[in-house]
């Protein structure tokens, strides 16, 4: 079985005016599986950390230039390579700033595409067909490139891959209505040049996608009538003459999908694994014609695995990372995780029961007595159940309801009696797909809770969301009905367990908890670990003064800048010199404890600056002044103890703590200057900030020294007694 899981936004979108295409040009893997560079159709690359959904660095090239192919990461020089202006080589590190300033070389003919894999030397396609290693190509840059592609072929589609410690390029082509693909060998330099049988007149492939499999490239290609075919093509070398002939290149029909009315104009089809398929923008089965879908399909059994509706325009693109697909569809770029188990009749008919592996994506239900003792290995067999517990088992299904009928309780039921029937539900372990079970119990209890105000459920609904198969996209107006009744716990959990929050959920929570007195958040009951790290936290006493983290507080008025910004000397008397040196910042916490924690978990919630920034700016300036002053007092803790961090509890990182300082002072910086209870805030902030910026600059250095080390070689025999001197700069 293949399963979709909740996906979130990477990136927005700008799509061009006549929203043929969505602005990207290509998406490549970087340097591990959570981080990707994505090429925009004009100007800029952009490298992004996955699971932060933050952008890391960007470059752009000068007004009036164009990238031409989408920028890759070669893994051996740790450098990145684009095209611009079909000619313009561009390679550059990710500490260069400026693209422009980077190396820069001119080739003699235009290039298709650059291709990068993990280990192996970049290539570099040329648009006439030509192929040649990118070191190659740079020791000569302005070197003749042949032409190997007749004069109306061109190419539509390429990619390489890495087959028997062997580097392959293949692409394909178009010529007056004919279709070929090429597979060209690098090392010996072989060619292999094969005819696509013809589908339907006038109908040319929409995507293509390959893999390596038992010693053949297995080309699978999507026509816009649904018609999805596989070729195999052998990688066993051939010589150059013989390659050089187009051979007929035979197919397999392996699915045949429903278009409705017309034919597709945007979608592709991406192979996932042996056995399924990926493919966006064909209509769903039973959903019908005019709307978007990302499916799943099984092509040994032709069954529908997975699906998913895509809001918005798709564009017939798609790639995919470590188990994540990549589809831009409206104005939004989204991740969507997914899982592809072994292809079996078993598995493809539903009718598979197989025991949930510690790898595997889809949540545990609630665990059993034998799982927490002694894992799931020691299971009592069905061969060895007495005839007691099977009789139990009997009559336990036949008493126990379905999930319909529970559904239906929850409707008109008491309190008392939708929790036992939940709860007994919850505790079964023969519940099929227990996301979807768990989905339909939230919201219905939801939707009860909002219409009737004497029913509420709180510790059933703590318990669906400790299943991990909820998030807010499924139950949206859990947290808002949690905030209404005031459940704390509630918010607290779907802060920790939900990855998609958005942002304007995560400002009302933020307003809730600063606004609310500490008396009420005190009668509220908490995580343990999140409060044990606060009571951690608050109760330390002041360690040893020094440079920490890279803020001293007895350094604190050097860093300081003359409070009008004039330049002129602070004259201050020896006794206030005296009693400045000695007494820190203010180090007592500005709200109780559990406020405190609720708090954390704001923090610790992700998001996107440009949409929380909106909401942020709604809070008011003594809510901002109050959370800036927790977040000082939290930095002072971390700064004078480095492992105030490192207990194994819930706690914010100082990351958190300095976005969020940046963030509430891009927000209301206007409102803080204007406040005068925030202008001595604003001048320890100012310190820290100064502080942060000397420790990056003097790990820089570190840095810098210790790459220098390591380039260093090391002398074998250096004798019994040497003296060596180092030159590190």
């Amino acid at each position: 079985m293949a399963a979709l899981y909740e996906g979130y936004t990477l990136c927005g979108l700008v799509p061009a005016q006549t929203l043929s295409n969505s602005g990207i040009r290509g998406i490549e893997a970087e340097r591990d599986s959570d981080h990707v560079v994505v090429t925009d159709s004009t100007r800029s690359v952009t490298l992004f950390k996955v699971s932060d959904q933050k952008p890391l660095s960007s470059w752009t090239v000068k007004q009036g230039q164009t990238l031409t192919c989408s920028a890759v990461y070669n893994t051996r020089t740790k450098e990145y390579v684009a095209v611009s202006d079909n000619k313009v080589i561009r390679i550059w590190k990710e500490e260069d700033i400026l693209l422009d300033k980077a190396f820069k070389a001119t080739v003699s003919s235009d290039v298709w595409r650059v291709h990068s894999l993990p280990g192996g030397e970049a290539v570099v396609l040329f648009q006439r067909g030509a192929v040649r290693l990118l070191d190659t190509l740079l020791s000569a840059p302005q070197q003749p490139i042949e032409e190997v592609l007749a004069q109306e072929e061109a190419i539509r589609w390429s990619t390489n891959i890495v087959a028997e410690s062997q580097q392959f390029v293949i692409f394909t082509t178009e010529q007056k209505g004919d279709n070929f693909v090429y597979l060209q060998r690098l090392n010996p330099n072989t060619l292999q040049r094969y005819r696509l049988e013809r589908e339907e007149p006038g109908l040319s492939p929409l995507s293509f996608s390959a893999s390596y499999r038992d010693k053949h490239v297995c080309l699978l290609y999507l026509y816009p009538n649904g018609h999805v075919y596989q070729s195999l093509v052998s990688v066993r070398g051939l010589g150059a003459d013989e390659g050089a002939q187009a051979l007929p290149l035979p197919r397999n029909l392996l699915l045949g999908l429903p278009v409705g009315e017309g034919l597709l104009e945007a979608a592709s089809a991406l192979v996932l694994d042996e056995a399924h398929v990926a493919i966006v923008g064909v209509p769903h089965p039973s959903a019908g014609a005019g709307k978007d879908f990302l499916c799943i399909w099984n092509t040994n059994f032709q069954t529908l695995q997975a699906g998913k509706e895509m809001a918005g325009k798709i564009y017939g693109q798609i790639w995919t990372y470590s188990n994540k697909l990549f589809i831009p569809h409206g104005k939004t770029l989204s991740v969507i995780p997914y899982e592809c188990r072994k292809s079996s009749l078993a598995s493809a008919l539903g009718k598979l029961r197989e025991a949930k592996t510690e790898e595997s994506k889809a949540p545990v239900s609630v665990p059993s007595w034998n799982n927490i003792l002694h894992g799931e290995k020691a299971q009592p067999s069905r061969t060895v159940e007495s005839r007691k517990t099977r009789a139990n088992r009997k009559t336990q299904s036949a008493l126990s309801l379905t999930i319909d009928q529970v559904l239906e309780v929850i409707k008109t039921a008491p309190v008392e009696e939708v929790q036992k029937e939940v709860e007994g539900l919850l505790s079964r372990a023969d519940i099929q797909d227990l996301q979807s079970s768990v989905s339909h119990l939230a919201s219905t209890l939801v939707e009860r809770s909002l219409a009737d105000p004497a029913f509420y459920t709180p510790s059933t609904l703590a318990q669906l969301v400790h299943t991990q198969s909820l998030c807010h996209s499924v139950c949206p107006d859990l947290v808002l009905l949690a905030l209404e009744r005031k459940d704390y716990f509630l918010c607290q959990l779907c802060l920790q367990f939900f990855p998609d929050i958005p942002e304007a959920v995560t400002c009302a929570c933020l307003k809730a908890f600063i606004s609310m007195p500490d008396v009420d958040a005190e009668k509220a009951s908490l995580e343990p670990d999140s409060v044990s790290f606060m009571e951690t936290l608050i109760a330390r006493e002041r360690g040893q003064d020094g440079l920490q983290n890279g803020f001293s507080p007895t350094l604190f008025d050097e860093d300081r800048p003359d409070a009008f910004g004039g330049g002129g000397t602070v004259i201050k008397t020896r006794a206030e010199d005296k009693e400045k040196s000695s007494t820190p910042p203010e180090q007592i916490c500005p709200v109780g404890l559990h406020k405190a924690v609720l708090l954390n978990e704001v923090l610790m919630t992700a998001y996107s600056d440009t949409f929380l920034l909106p909401h942020l700016k709604d809070l008011s300036s003594q809510h901002v002044v109050l959370f800036l002053q927790y977040l000082q007092f939290l930095y002072l803790k971390y700064s004078q103890d480095a492992s105030s961090q490192m207990y194994g509890l819930r706690s914010p990182s100082l990351t958190q703590i300095m976005d969020w300082v940046c963030l509430l002072l891009d927000a209301h910086f206007t409102v803080l200057v204007m406040t005068p209870e925030a202008k001595g805030l604003l001048l320890n902030l100012h310190s820290f900030v100064k502080s942060q910026v000397r420790l990056v600059s003097e790990l820089g250095k570190i840095e810098g020294s210790l790459q220098e080390l390591n380039k260093m070689k090391v002398k074998n025999d250096v004798g019994q007694y040497s003296i060596e001197v180092i030159e590190l700069f």
